[in-house]
Parts: structure tokens; C-alpha cells; sequence
């Protein structure tokens, strides 16, 4: 028979695995966002069904492996768009997206503005560089 403090730990050594796993995943999404990313091969690499992944990082994190490389690549083109000259077009392919007007969707959805209105925004006369009312932070959590 097995001892209940032995039954605890093997569950508590589980979990951590298993959360060890989402965050080799959450870091390989920070890391390779500009790039093509499925989350089949997210998962093969994670030794785990994509069903299960995105299930788990979900609970992890408050959003499945796909949103949260959509908000990375957001938060990644909110910086671009603040500190280069480059245009939204090029930001986006930079980011990893493909159709500059699926960008602009995505990034109007998140941020609540286009990434021209945005950049309008941010280099508009702002005393000490303190962010415009109404920009929201794209700090992500986790």
C-alpha cells in the first residue's frame, strides 16, 4: 500500500514538470515570435498533445499558446512602431505576421487603436515621454 505522503509528492513532482513544460513553451514563443510557430510543433517539442497544451497553458497562463504569441508579436510591434521609422507593413512581416491588414485587426483588437494612430500617439507632444491617456500597457503577464 502506498503511503498518502508519497501519493502528494509524485503529484506535486508532476505538476511542476508539467508547469516546467508550459514554461519552456511560454519562453520559446518570447524567444521565436517573429517566426512561424504552430502549436502542433509546440507541443511535440513540449513532449505533450496539443490538445493538452493548450488546455494547461491556459489555466497557466489565461490565454492558449496562439493568443499569447499574437499579444507578443503586438507588444513587439508596439515598440517597433514607437522607436523606428519603419512603416506598419514592415512591422508587421518583422513581427512574424503575414497580411498587414490582419495585423492592423489584430492590433486595433488589442490595443484599441490602428498601429498608425498609435505611432500618432506615441510621438505626439508628450512632456517626460509619459505614455497618452487611453494607451494601454502591453506588458504582458506571467
Amino acid at each position: 500500500m502506498c503511503h498518502p505522503g508519497w501519493s502528494r509528492a509524485l503529484i506535486a513532482a508532476q505538476r511542476l514538470k508539467d508547469f516546467a513544460r508550459l514554461r519552456r513553451v511560454r519562453d520559446t514563443i518570447d524567444r521565436e515570435y517573429a517566426r512561424p510557430l504552430d502549436l502542433v510543433e509546440l507541443a511535440r517539442a513540449a513532449g505533450m498533445p496539443a490538445g493538452s497544451l493548450s488546455r494547461e497553458f491556459r489555466v497557466a497562463y489565461g490565454v492558449d499558446p496562439y493568443g499569447y504569441l499574437m499579444r507578443r508579436r503586438v507588444a513587439h510591434a508596439a515598440a517597433l512602431l514607437r522607436h523606428s521609422e519603419h512603416s506598419a507593413a514592415e512591422v508587421c512581416f518583422a513581427v512574424g505576421c503575414t497580411s498587414p491588414a490582419l495585423f492592423d485587426a489584430l492590433f486595433t483588437e488589442l490595443v484599441g487603436m490602428t498601429p498608425a494612430a498609435f505611432r500618432r500617439a506615441e510621438r505626439g507632444p508628450v512632456r517626460n515621454r509619459e505614455a497618452p491617456e487611453g494607451v494601454p500597457n502591453l506588458a504582458l503577464s506571467a
